[in-house]
């Protein structure tokens, strides 16, 4: 039969042969045994070195076409081949595709036209035809479990692999970053094509591929919070980036089998995406000095600056584009751009914009505080300023939780070897300082308008008013600019209700000690003065305690921290105006009421006490003596300090003796 190439008939028999002689195994020993195993060996041989005769002879390596169409014997003979050593089969599939792709390597050596970048598509149309044509003639030939379809297609890409890198090494210098990407692009199609249809079983036998998941398309909204709930613009797809689990699509077995050689060549794409993106900033910065800063009343007033959306999408395409090329050292170089990117946007585009601070805050005397146009003009900041620095304040909050994203991001998309190198915090950190600079431009803005009125009130004559009325004009001056400046700052600032929060803590921080520091300053006061500044201390804590929500018509409670803050600061203040109050004979009394009121050891608050009392040096000297000698011994093991253990009255406490205090300035008007 093999002499006959009967090779059908010769499979079944011999398949059988080898199965009965395995029983026969351990009877070796036995001569007629041997002899007959040693009979089946020299019969495989022969057929093995027959049959790659055949296959050499209808598919010649060098010379001659290939016959027009597929032989019934060399059919059978590959399913001989099957049962033979597997060495002939490998050298069988290995003769074949190498004589399927001589002309490939012909047609596209490195010196042909066809083999630069540009017309890579002819490369992967040519394997294209190729296939089909195998699978017209050939496709019955060979047995389907030897997928020879999917072997001719795996050993083209390792050729192309090699061919490309060759001459991609030799014409380095003219490898710009559209054509880079351009044979970037048709080489992933192309790998994704092989994907549907191909299993990927043959790439065991060439080691070494990587596997990666398809990335979705992009998101249109924030490109870093696909799975936000309540965002009509977002999609199953977009949905599946955040999550740890595997998309829809399988993972691409022939990822990287070809477009590998690119990575070595990826540092011209490095080099493209920092100049588009340092481009992209000076057009950011040249539109913005264009349009200008957003205009209160407008949508864009205190809204996201929409240059902020446009990087961060930019960036998204970029990671996923690089990602797509390379996951290892290009992707951290690309971390490296975005890293000088984010700190130059941070710079040019917020920080740059914000408006400067002037000293030049203007002295106010009391008749001009009555006028409220001279008033408003105390105020630094036009509205549109304030509108732009709640602007900046925003788009800092959105760059600082998308860049804590996107960090995130690069982290699944390198490799796992590479992850300790993505750190964005330096990035994060400096939005945090613009957001902590517009804050404080605010509290500034805001404390400088109020200068003028406090300035006022320590030079007024306290000592020479006659009468307890309403509140002084320094006050309503106060009053006037608080409710001129948070309202804007509040509704502009409606998307980061924290950092509104933040604003009212640091305004009152400052304001209220400076407010008691100017109180020190008013001296002498006579007990009528010190009355009327008891009610005016009064009215500006009603209106400091009401001050996230002066002007509004939703009225919201003040959080507790904010609160404590003014009842502490302001509690103080009515405390000193007190002890202003009461008699200063007999001393001890005085001394005692002052230690009891105020809680603070300190002598030189006791001394700013007695100078708005009037009293003489001489007095004050006996005074602060008998101060110190009264003072209460702190506890062993207690820190010693200035300040004395004093608990806060409640707001309801306080409220109780603000009235009763009313009350009494009634009786004596």
């Amino acid at each position: 039969m093999t002499r006959k190439r009967q090779y059908g008939e010769v499979a079944n028999l011999l398949q059988g042969v080898v199965n009965v002689l395995e029983h026969f195994h351990k009877y070796m020993g036995i001569p007629q045994i041997r002899q007959l195993s040693e009979r089946v060996k020299a019969a495989q041989s022969e057929l093995g070195t027959q049959i790659l005769a055949d296959f050499e002879e209808a598919f010649p390596s060098q010379g001659s076409k290939r016959p027009g169409g597929p032989s019934n014997v060399l059919r059978d003979a590959c399913l001989v081949a099957n049962v033979l050593d597997p060495r002939i089969k490998q050298e069988i599939i290995k003769k074949f595709i190498r004589q399927h792709l001589s002309e490939y390597m012909v047609l596209f050596q490195e010196n042909q036209d066809v083999a630069w970048l540009d017309k890579i598509d002819r490369r992967y149309a040519w394997i294209k035809r190729q296939l089909v044509d195998y699978e017209e003639k050939y496709g019955r030939m060979f047995p389907e479990e030897w997928c020879m379809t999917e072997r001719i297609a795996v050993e083209f890409c390792h050729i192309t692999k090699v061919e490309l890198a060759k001459v991609m090494r030799t014409r380095a210098k003219e490898i710009e970053v559209k054509l880079l990407l351009f044979a970037i692009q048709r080489t992933t199609n192309f790998e994704g094509l092989l994907a549907k249809r191909f299993t990927g079983c043959t790439l065991t036998d060439a080691p070494g591929q990587q596997q990666k998941r398809p990335e979705s398309p992009l998101d249109q909204t924030n490109p870093f919070l696909e799975d936000e709930p309540g965002d009509d613009g977002g999609s199953e797809k977009d949905e599946d980036l955040t999550k740890p689990r595997k998309p829809k699509a399988p993972d691409n077995p022939f990822h990287g089998i070809i477009s590998k050689c690119f990575e070595p060549h990826l540092y011209v794409y490095i080099e493209s995406q920092d100049k588009n993106l340092g481009e992209l900033i000076d057009r950011f910065v040249a539109d913005f000095r264009a349009q200008g800063p957003p205009k209160a009343g407008t949508e864009e007033g205190g809204a996201v600056l929409p240059s902020c959306a446009d990087l961060f999408v930019y960036y998204k395409k970029c990671m996923v584009q690089c990602s797509q090329l390379s996951t290892g050292e290009p992707m951290i170089a690309l971390t490296t751009i975005f890293q000088k990117f984010l700190r130059e946007y941070a710079w040019k585009i917020l920080s740059g914009n914000l408006p400067k601070s002037s000293s030049n805050s203007g002295g106010l005397t009391i008749t001009s505080l009555l006028k409220e146009k001279e008033g408003y003009e105390a105020s630094k900041f036009t509205v549109d300023e304030l509108c732009l620095i709640c602007s900046i304040l925003s788009t800092a909050e959105y760059c600082l939780a998308t860049t804590q994203q996107l960090e995130e991001k690069l982290k699944e998309k390198v490799d796992k070897v590479l992850v300790e190198r993505i750190n964005l915090t330096g990035e994060m950190d400096t939005f945090s300082t613009v957001i902590s600079n517009s804050i404080q431009l605010l509290v500034q803005d805001l404390d400088a308008a109020c200068d003028p009125a406090l300035s006022a009130m320590s030079k007024m004559p306290w000592q020479s008013v006659e009468h307890v009325g309403d509140q002084s004009p320094y006050v309503t001056s106060i009053i006037m600019h608080v409710k001129q400046n948070v309202p804007i700052i509040r509704d502009n600032l409606a998307s980061t209700r924290k950092y509104f929060t933040q604003f009212c803590i640091k305004f009152t921080n400052s304001f209220i000690p400076k407010f008691i520091n100017h109180l020190f300053r008013c001296k002498p006061i006579s007990m009528v003065g010190a009355e009327q500044l008891l009610l005016d201390t009064h009215s500006l804590k009603t209106v400091l305690l009401d001050l996230p929500s002066i002007g509004s018509q939703v009225l919201r409670k003040a959080p507790a921290s904010y609160t404590k803050i003014v009842v502490k600061g302001m509690t103080r203040a009515e405390m000193i105006l007190k002890v202003v109050m009461a008699p200063h004979e007999p001393s001890v009394v005085f001394v005692d009421n002052y230690i009891k009121l105020l809680a603070d050891g300190n002598p030189e608050t006791f001394q700013k006490i007695l100078d708005m009392k009037g009293l003489k040096r001489s007095e004050q000297s006996s005074m602060l003596e008998l101060f110190r000698q009264r003072l209460p011994t702190p506890p062993s093991g207690a820190d010693s300090g200035p300040s004395l253990s004093f608990s806060a009255p409640t707001p309801e406490q306080e409220s109780s003796r603000i009235r009763k205090l009313e009350k009494l300035i009634k009786k004596r008007l």
